[in-house]
């Protein structure tokens, strides 16, 4: 399931993933990313996640298509999350995207949302 809090006014957007991503998930949050990316160029991506169960097999293409196409549109993703394989997650994306990305752990929050916003 993926909450969303998309702030028309600033080039943020902030997510909240608990359980398993589906294509849904995917179907309502490209829109609005690449709505961002056209209003603003760059966009600054706050990801939390908690019982992270990864995506659907559908859900995790949607996600590889967008980052690619993509690339250089994305200026800074924090990923927050209390297991230390989400640090692993972000290396990962690395290879995708150009933008800075870091890996906070829970209690470190309002750390995350400071970064994402300077």
């Amino acid at each position: 399931m993926l909450t969303i809090n998309n702030y028309e006014s600033n080039n943020v957007i902030e997510t909240f993933s608990e359980g398993k991503l589906e294509q849904k998930d995917y179907d309502e949050l490209i829109p609005l990313l690449e709505k961002k990316i056209y209003k603003f160029g760059k966009i600054r991506w706050y990801f939390e996640v908690k019982n992270f169960d990864g995506w659907t097999i559908k859900a995790m293409w949607s996600d590889f298509k967008f980052d690619v196409k993509h690339h250089d549109d994305l200026e800074k993703v924090a990923i927050i999350g209390n297991k230390r394989w989400h640090e692993w997650m972000a290396e990962v994306m690395r290879p995708f995207t150009s933008a800075d990305i870091k890996y906070f752990e829970n209690e470190k929050r309002s750390e995350a949302k400071e970064w994402i916003l300077n």
